[in-house]
């Protein structure tokens, strides 16, 4: 999406950047004004105290969308494939959402948001909405603020949302919780057949993606992953997790992803697994607010006497840890 708004009147239009009348930007949004879908997100990724209202507002446009989740050690091409793939979901008619999200420095706690500098053949397109959005600490691959974003993106009528992680570790799997169905990207030369069967990343792949498949080794790359995979206990109908080879940087291989995504997308709605898998990310969602009000009401507590009255008596050996958790918690009134 651009920034040109078609048949919204100026005034509005510069209102909406600064706003925080919820269904003005939800009006907005659903109508494909880009500065209100990304004031939306601003405010979710602020933690806005409106935030509740536009998760209500949102929530009549939840899980029409398809989510696909990109992830993969830094320098596999997330983003060159993302950007290929927008490419051919836009053929099909799409409208694409793309959340990228990068690492920010534990130093100074900036990020360079630099993702989306490789989608650039898609800024001028109003079928595609492009945010990066910084990890801010955030440990998993996402952003704490993710689930909610792709609500706003929901909102706005995308048709697939495409969620690119931050490079990951073997144990960083959070998109699997998040996403409909989980590219993990590899490339020759990033491992050899002991590290394909280590438990982790590689276990929460719908689909492989083997890029850069024009480099030396890509073979031996397909045959450790497709051997992991042989070695897993599937029962009668359980989805097998696909091997596709591509070579993103030119175009290449980019129709046999999308088509493996419609083969996931199809048994999953046949198995009725769509339903569990979103389900099962909506009790996350609501974990995760539960937990952070929580922390919240704790963080409070550390300006009272509740809490270092608790501290001084485990210190002291009067009480223990899980008493003093107990009763803060009886506090809360958790």
């Amino acid at each position: 999406m651009t920034d040109d708004v078609q048949n919204v009147p100026a005034a509005a239009t510069g209102s909406v950047r600064r706003s925080r009348d919820v269904p003005l930007l939800v009006e907005r949004a659903r109508a494909g004004d880009p500065r209100a879908v990304a004031r939306l997100i601003t405010l979710v990724e602020s933690g806005d105290e409106v935030l509740p209202q536009v998760a209500a507002a949102l929530a009549p446009y939840a899980g029409h969308a398809q989510v696909v989740g990109l992830t993969g050690s830094p320098g596999v091409g997330k983003s060159t494939t993302t950007n290929e793939l927008v490419r051919a979901l836009r053929a099909r008619g799409h409208r694409v959402g793309v959340l990228a999200i990068d690492p920010s420095s534990p130093f100074t706690g900036g990020a360079i948001l630099g993702d989306r500098v490789r989608m650039q053949d898609h800024a001028t397109d109003p079928g595609v909405y492009i945010r990066s959005m910084s990890s801010r600490g955030h440990l998993g691959g996402l952003s704490a603020a993710t689930p909610q974003a792709v609500r706003v993106l929901e909102g706005a009528g995308c048709d697939v949302v495409l969620v690119e992680t931050v490079g990951v570790g073997q144990a960083e799997v959070e998109v699997a919780s998040l996403a409909d169905t989980t590219l993990v990207l590899l490339a020759p030369g990033m491992g050899d057949a002991i590290q394909a069967v280590k438990a982790g990343i590689l276990e929460i792949a719908d689909v492989f993606v083997v890029n850069k498949a024009d480099r030396d080794g890509a073979d031996a790359t397909v045959r450790d992953i497709q051997g992991m995979i042989a070695l897993g206990e599937r029962g009668p109908g359980e989805w097998r997790p696909q091997v596709v080879r591509s070579i993103a940087a030119r175009g290449e291989g980019i129709d046999d992803i999308a088509a493996a995504i419609d083969k996931h997308r199809d048994w999953l709605e046949r198995h009725g697994e769509l339903r569990r898998r979103r389900e099962a990310r909506a009790a996350a969602e609501i974990e995760a607010i539960a937990l952070g009000t929580l922390r919240d009401r704790i963080g409070s507590l550390r300006d009272g006497t509740q809490l270092p009255t608790l501290a001084a008596k485990v210190a002291e050996g009067a009480i223990d840890p899980y008493a003093a958790a107990t009763e803060l918690l009886e506090q809360l009134g958790a």
